[in-house]
């Protein structure tokens, strides 16, 4: 490397002397491009860490996730992101992400590993012993046909459809202590 081509010398003797431009480039740095050119598509989506709603444009190339940011046409966020959304990346290609169901029995010390369908089978077994085992078809006389064993609390990153259909699921098992944060 010749002196003159030293980003400080450049900055010192050239035009640019806030170092702003071409005084800072260099030839590695002039061959890098963006990894969000290299994507097939970019998927509109909604971050999914709070009840804000911050747009996200998500890049994909060979069906894999390459890169998450702010979208600049949300009205609500305007291309910008909390540092949680900003690395909303890791949630699909972290090496921390888990791909298998994970159990610990009731006074269990360890975890067990177990398959997809088996928890599920667990999961619907519990919900029908609950509701037959709290099922009350009056209370005081009034008929009330509930259970109080049964209730659900959505999460903030679930929106207005997915939280209605949860409404009418719980509604229909019985559930009355139904509560959201739909606010997307």
């Amino acid at each position: 490397m010749k002196l003159g081509d030293w980003p400080v010398i450049r900055q010192a003797t050239g035009p640019d002397r806030k170092g702003l431009g071409s005084a800072a480039r260099s030839p590695h740095s002039a061959a890098l491009s963006a990894r969000v050119t290299q994507a097939d598509r970019v998927v509109k989506s909604v971050c999914p860490y709070c009840a804000v709603g911050c747009g996200q444009n998500v890049y994909v190339k060979d069906e894999r996730v390459t890169q998450i940011e702010g979208d600049p046409d949300s009205p609500v966020s305007r291309g910008r992101l909390c540092p949680k959304g900003s690395a909303s990346l890791q949630l699909t290609t972290g090496s921390a992400r888990r791909y298998d169901v994970l159990y610990r029995p009731p006074h269990g010390t360890e975890w067990q590993w177990i398959d997809l369908d088996t928890a599920m089978e667990m999961v619907a077994d519990r919900v029908i012993e609950t509701r037959r085992r709290t099922w009350r078809w009056e209370e005081d006389g009034r008929r009330v046909r509930r259970t109080m064993g049964i209730a659900s609390l959505g999460g903030a990153t679930l929106d207005n459809e997915e939280n209605y259909l949860m409404k009418k699921l719980y509604t229909a098992l019985g559930a009355v202590q139904i509560e959201n944060q739909a606010r997307i």
